[in-house]
């Protein structure tokens, strides 16, 4: 027998009829479809209430099955799509985002790993014992003047900023170096020969006889930020090819800050992990680019190191390969930016004898005997208000077109003295380096 679809339609999920089927239909007539029979003699009449109750069979074990199955699994109540909408996607990636280089950092080291360099360099060191020594130990007959003799050993690193040999590091990794030795990171040895040095930025260049060698990108120090992230490679504590990263914490630091009074460079202040023996090394940008070379750190301190910008670095290192020594334009003053806090200050010093008369500007503070200031006339208490034609309001600005002056170049200074403007001129010596 065929369902119409008047029967489909009839499916509800109202509870099914109390229909019980063995009670309904005469057991004679339960017959099975394949069981041997006398089947000429049925009678069809007879049959249609089997149809029927099978009908109404079908019928309630659907609702049944309907009413078990949505009282275990619930349905949320959303209505199906129509056939003639498109089911909705999942939310594509943007395409707009490049993908993320998980691995700037080894691909940075990969390109300039090569061109890092381990130095190791040897010094004498002389010194004469007290006489109390010179008896104790060499007897009456010893000689408390004769002088003692010791090696001193170093380890620093570097980087190859020419393939024919030229090689970057810090004074203080060979000053006074009797021999020095770089070892490339494939394990080749040379002999190094020191061009030059500058104690005032701890800048040294350092040939070695070899050529075809891997050299350094180099960067932009003038374009760095903090936040931007820092790669540092280098030996410390003779741990060769040593990476560390971490970011920029500042920029412009000086000498005061880094607690080096005698250096004169706005250093690059970052977390990276810096260690003795890393000194000389490259510091990187995300891209691989030499930003900095490290070269000190504050004792006790965690996450401060600093790195000399690469371009002051690059500017001393062309005066060393051509002339062997760098200059340094000063003038030989101690100065201040004026504030409240520094006026008040120095009214209560007994030992300075320093009015200020105005509420901004650049006071000189002291003047070094014998310097080029001094014999241009500059004096305490002077306040600076033009250097080379240009207004300055901080000791910052003095000191950078200073620096960017020549030695022994007329430079014009006009400064206000009791109340009245002085016009001077001043040739700038170079930086005494003892």
């Amino acid at each position: 027998m065929k369902l119409s679809r008047r029967n489909d339609s009839s499916y509800s999920d109202t509870n099914p009829p109390d229909t019980n089927l063995e009670d309904s239909i005469p057991a004679s007539d339960f017959i099975a479809a394949d069981a041997p029979g006398d089947r000429k003699k049925r009678n069809p009449l007879r049959q249609v209430p089997i149809y029927l109750a099978l009908i109404l069979a079908g019928t309630g074990a659907g609702i049944i099955g309907n009413r078990w199955l949505g009282s275990e699994l619930p349905i949320p109540a959303q209505p199906l799509p129509e056939a003639s909408e498109a089911p909705a996607s999942p939310i594509a990636p943007s395409t707009s985002l490049a993908p993320v280089n998980q691995n700037f950092i080894a691909a940075a080291v990969e390109q300039v790993g090569p061109a890092v360099v381990r130095i190791d360099s040897s010094r004498t060191v002389t010194t004469r014992l007290p006489e109390i020594f010179g008896r104790r130990f060499f007897g009456e007959s010893g000689d408390p003047n004769s002088p003692s003799t010791r090696i001193e050993e170093g380890t620093g690193s570097g980087f190859i900023i020419d393939a024919d040999g030229l090689i970057l590091t810090n004074a203080h990794v060979v000053d006074g170096a009797d021999t020095v030795t770089v070892t490339l990171r494939d394990g080749r040895e040379y002999s190094g020969e020191v061009l030059g040095t500058d104690p005032v930025t701890d800048v040294a260049v350092i040939r070695i006889e070899a050529t075809r060698l891997p050299i350094v990108e180099v960067g932009d120090s003038e374009q760095i930020r903090p936040g931007e992230w820092a790669i540092a490679i280098g030996n410390p504590l003779g741990l060769d090819n040593t990476v560390t990263a971490g970011i920029i914490s500042a920029t412009g630091r000086s000498s005061a800050d880094v607690r080096v009074p005698d250096k004169r460079v706005d250093f690059i202040q970052t977390d990276a992990a810096i260690n003795p023996g890393n000194s000389g090394g490259p510091l990187l940008n995300e891209r691989g680019e030499v930003i900095g070379m490290n070269t000190a750190i504050i004792g006790g301190a965690q996450g401060l190191g600093f790195a000399i910008p690469i371009n002051t670095a690059q500017d001393i290192a062309n005066q060393l390969i051509e002339t062997g020594r760098a200059e340094h334009a000063y003038l030989g003053i101690q100065m201040a930016t004026i504030t409240p806090e520094l006026r008040e200050r120095l009214s209560q010093d007994p030992n300075l004898d320093v009015q200020i008369p105005v509420e901004e500007g650049v006071v000189i503070i002291a003047v070094e005997p014998n310097s080029p200031a001094a014999r241009s006339g500059l004096q305490a208490g002077d306040v600076v208000q033009q250097v080379g034609g240009q207004a300055v309001t901080t000791s910052e600005e003095v000191q950078q077109i200073v620096a960017d002056s020549n030695v022994d170049e007329d430079l014009s200074m006009q400064v206000l003295r009791n109340g009245e403007t002085v016009d001077l001129t001043v040739q700038p010596g170079n930086f005494p380096t003892e």
